[in-house]
């Protein structure tokens, strides 16, 4: 080996050696710091676009599980309203047969009509106030269904159902300015009573499916968020048992490295005693 002052070969060697143990300690140091084997697209550009798309996908998702939790809050204030109406109802019933006792008197016949009216001012205002978020299924405001996200793309949804319980409407048929005054009147209503309290207990069963089906496929969101965060994991997480034995063997590298650059810069010494 030509012995110089101007070039030192193994110091070039143990200095090259050097930088590439203290490049992969960085690297390694920057893995346990964040947790993540790829943090950014220098680390893997291919893996991390990857990454980045699974975790925009997520991302949509919870605006998914956002909106079903609102179906879900909808779907229960109308239920729990059209139950309370579906209980006044029978109320009502009790009112109207005992309307219909010929031998009433005149004060206990308007005693009847009054609770009889009061209970149906009852169910208007649960009609009225059954509102989540500026949402009524119940009183009519609505002009079509209301439809909640299903998926993160935007493009499937499920639906809830608008149930109009409004007096004299389609489900409610009891005119809300109806009177049990007379024999005649109270059996006339009592046919739409029970037509009545049949039509709210089937609109009360079909919301009760509709809300069951967003209830369950807000579970499966859930799940499905849980696996790409799962599957993100997988892609960028640092296995930290291997990083923290990686670290350990860099760090004796670089010390060994630094050792080997101290000697190699000792070899131009030889060349003085040459010319002693």
């Amino acid at each position: 080996m030509t012995l110089s002052v101007n070039t030192n070969h193994a110091a070039l060697i143990a200095l090259e050696n050097l930088n590439n143990t203290q490049t992969q300690l960085t690297s390694t140091q920057n893995m346990i710091s964040t947790g993540l084997a790829v943090n950014t697209a220098k680390d893997n550009a291919s893996v991390w676009a990857i990454a980045q798309g699974q975790r925009a996908d997520i991302s949509a998702l919870d605006s998914v599980t956002m909106s079903l939790d609102r179906a879900t809050s909808i779907a229960d204030v109308a239920s729990t309203a059209g139950q309370s109406i579906s209980d006044l109802l029978t109320q009502v019933k009790q009112k109207v047969v005992a309307a219909m006792d010929p031998s009433l008197n005149t004060s206990s016949r308007q005693a009847l009509n009054s609770d009889y009216t009061s209970l149906l001012n009852q169910i208007k205002d649960v009609i009225n106030n059954a509102s989540f978020d500026g949402a009524n299924l119940l009183n009519g405001s609505l002009s079509q269904d209301i439809q909640f996200l299903a998926n993160s793309d935007g493009s499937t949804f499920i639906t809830l159902s608008q149930k109009n319980m409004s007096l004299g409407g389609a489900i409610i048929t009891i005119g809300g300015t109806s009177s049990i005054g007379t024999v005649t009147l109270a059996t006339a209503l009592l046919t739409q009573v029970n037509s009545s309290l049949a039509n709210v207990d089937s609109a009360l069963g079909q919301l009760g499916s509709q809300s069951s089906e967003i209830t369950a496929h807000n579970v499966f969101v859930g799940k499905l968020s849980d696996v790409l965060q799962t599957g993100v994991g997988n892609l960028v997480n640092a296995d930290m048992a291997k990083e923290s034995a990686r670290l350990q063997a860099l760090q004796v590298q670089q010390q060994l490295g630094t050792q080997a650059l101290s000697i190699a810069n000792q070899s131009p010494q030889v060349i003085l005693s040459l010319f002693k």
